[in-house]
């Protein structure tokens, strides 16, 4: 059996046709095109996403590029959108993954509906494409064409309405990462976040794994004056090694701890997300608890996992990665994800035992709610017994 047989992958995509969008600017020794994308909405409700939380993302595409990303078929349904191609929406179980809210023991099955934004974003699309990009594979195009919504801060000036939140969680983050290294020259997040200083007694999320959080410091301390505030630092291990062969271009693990140190020390409600865990590569007991360890050493509030689910754009990009660099774990992975999105129960079940047994260990709540607990470490308590059904990822 070769190994291409080894797991029903999608068919190989066309490649995205050059887009039409107007180009802001391009980073040759990235090899990275930034593309405009006016937007008449810019909220993501519960009702259209399946999640419990309304949901912003200021970009479509992400350099971080992480294999594993499942955000890159909402990037190529926009793309398709912007070139005149009607497609038909984006395949729900990939425009949104299980979010940071759930913890570890959440087998994510419920199948959100196509984000909303995606389609607002392609009704807004300037009526006379002032330039072509080149044509790149989809997965290719997620990671160097990013999409810019220029008007995000202005857009939400005009149409949050705290009483339509009805109490939920507003996150930002939720598909791409609002601090990628793009919004070092657009500062769309940092215009969010001064349009947030408007309104009083919202709950906020940011998901990010970048460090230039904290050129931002100064305002997230505002919001949280105002504000229920929490920051996720995802990290999915403390090995940098390991994560280069994953997501090459994402931070060093231990800038983004400094980053959670430095929001913690500012008094910001901050913690760690460890997601996702992946099977057979961060689901050991010595790689989660090295985790818990280096957050316990940041300050960190809380802590919160899920594990690798595994959607249509997870199988089109990450599984081929994966029979590349570690082939040992590709058969398993193909066993035990054929024709299933999710871990097994068993599986899940362990691992949420076991990452609930850390979290005694090193003083965090067992709360794995994306707003953590506010209470800082309490006295550890013994350890639980974990079933060993999460040794068999080595594997599976």
């Amino acid at each position: 059996m070769t190994m291409g047989a080894q797991l029903p992958l999608l068919s190989a995509s066309p490649p995205v046709r050059p887009s039409a969008l107007p180009v802001l600017d391009e980073r040759a020794s990235r090899g990275a095109s930034f593309l405009e994308v006016p937007v008449k909405a810019i909220l993501n409700s519960p009702a259209t996403t399946g999640m419990g939380f309304w949901s912003l993302n200021p970009y479509v595409g992400c350099e971080f590029g992480c294999t594993y990303c499942y955000a890159r078929e909402t990037h190529k349904w926009v793309m398709e959108r912007a070139d005149g191609r009607t497609g038909g929406r984006a395949d729900a179980s990939a425009v949104m993954d299980p979010p940071a809210s759930i913890g570890v023991e959440g087998n994510g099955t419920e199948e959100p509906s196509a984000d909303p934004l995606v389609r607002q974003s392609a009704q807004s699309l300037p009526a006379s494409p002032p330039a072509r990009r080149p044509a790149l594979p989809p997965w290719l195009a997620f990671e160097k064409q990013i999409l810019v919504k220029t008007t995000a801060a202005a857009v939400l000036r005009r149409t949050l309405f705290p009483a339509k939140l009805a109490g939920a969680s507003l996150v930002i983050g939720t598909a791409t990462d609002p601090y990628q290294p793009a919004e070092r020259r657009f500062r769309l997040t940092r215009s969010i976040l001064e349009a947030l200083l408007g309104w009083r007694g919202l709950t906020l999320g940011i998901i990010t794994k970048s460090p230039l959080i904290l050129r931002d410091l100064r305002i997230l301390q505002q919001l949280a004056a105002r504000h229920d505030l929490s920051v996720n630092i995802s990290l999915s291990s403390t090995d940098a090694a390991l994560l280069r062969r994953i997501e090459a271009r994402s931070p060093a693990p231990h800038a983004r701890l400094r980053a959670l140190k430095g929001l913690t020390d500012g008094g910001i409600n901050a913690g760690l997300l460890v997601a996702p865990i992946l099977p057979g590569l961060t689901d050991s007991r010595e790689a989660l608890a090295a985790l818990l360890r280096a957050a316990r050493s940041a300050g960190a509030c809380y802590v919160a996992g899920f594990p690798l689910r595994v959607g249509p754009a997870t199988r089109a990009r990450f599984l081929p990665h994966l029979a590349r660099e570690f082939p040992e774990l590709a058969e398993r992975y193909a066993r035990h994800f054929n024709g299933r999105d999710t871990a097994r129960r068993e599986y899940i079940d362990a691992l949420s035992a076991r990452f609930k047994a850390l979290q005694r260990e090193y003083g965090f709540s067992t709360d794995s709610s994306m707003s953590g607990s506010r209470r800082r470490y309490r006295q550890a308590s013994k350890p639980a017994a974990v079933p060993e059904v999460v040794e068999q990822w080595r594997l599976l």
